[in-house]
């Protein structure tokens, strides 16, 4: 049976959110943000081994203590220039540890919010999907095209639009040489769309929320208040 294998990528700088600690590690809820990544990932049992993609050198990972998360999580100091290095890089210190068969589930530290119930549902619904997918939401709000000094330039149809989450997964050997053919891909599915092939859509949830911003962190802190994981 094809394993599944968790590749969470931890290795930038976040600046955006005017931090001078790099996103992944700042305080949410008592730990740091990746934390609950992680931990949502582990607990699931169909997933094999959990890897966070860490900054070579990277000095934060050993000021926190990890051991709560067991022996399921496995750090990788393999992180690239971007996202899509990062995992490709971290495909390969992996090796032949990852099969051409396996599913690789690729989740954003900065989604900590992720619910293990959700990840499990998203597990099932790809079943046996000869490519992957990834969690997405439909569009609700109006988009606009801005022209010069900020003006509207166009109303844009939001039908059949959905907002890219994760996790995203896919089959290993598909996904390494996706990554290899698009090295500027933003994420995993974008990557695969460059070999031709069709990602499933399944949708998410809207408190998958990413933090990318000071305010997300409140909102963040609230939803895993609510879960019962804060």
């Amino acid at each position: 049976m094809p394993r599944i294998l968790a590749i969470v990528p931890a290795a930038g700088q976040g600046t955006r959110i005017g931090d001078p600690v790099p996103k992944q590690y700042i305080a949410l809820a008592g730990r740091p943000m990746v934390y609950h990544s992680l931990a949502a990932l582990a607990k699931v049992a169909r997933i094999e081994r959990v890897h966070p993609v860490l900054a070579p050198g990277d000095p934060h990972w050993a000021r926190h203590d990890w051991s709560a998360l067991g022996a399921k999580v496995e750090p990788l100091f393999a992180g690239g220039a971007s996202r899509a290095q990062t995992v490709l890089n971290a495909l390969d210190v992996l090796g032949e540890r990852a099969a051409e068969d396996d599913w690789v589930l690729v989740h954003d530290a900065a989604r900590p919010c992720i619910r293990g119930e959700l990840v499990e549902q998203f597990l099932d619904e790809l079943g046996d999907d000869p490519v992957g997918g990834l969690l997405a939401m439909p569009l609700a709000d109006t988009l606009k095209s801005a022209a010069e000094g900020q003006r509207v330039a166009a109303t844009i149809p939001r039908l059949n639009l959905w907002r890219a989450q994760t996790p995203q997964m896919f089959r290993c050997g598909l996904l390494r040489r996706g990554l290899a053919a698009r090295a500027d891909a933003t994420d995993e599915s974008q990557a695969l769309e460059a070999l031709g092939k069709s990602p499933r859509l399944v949708e998410g949830e809207s408190g998958n929320i990413k933090v990318t911003f000071a305010e997300d962190l409140a909102i963040a802190a609230m939803i895993l208040v609510r879960q019962g994981r804060a």
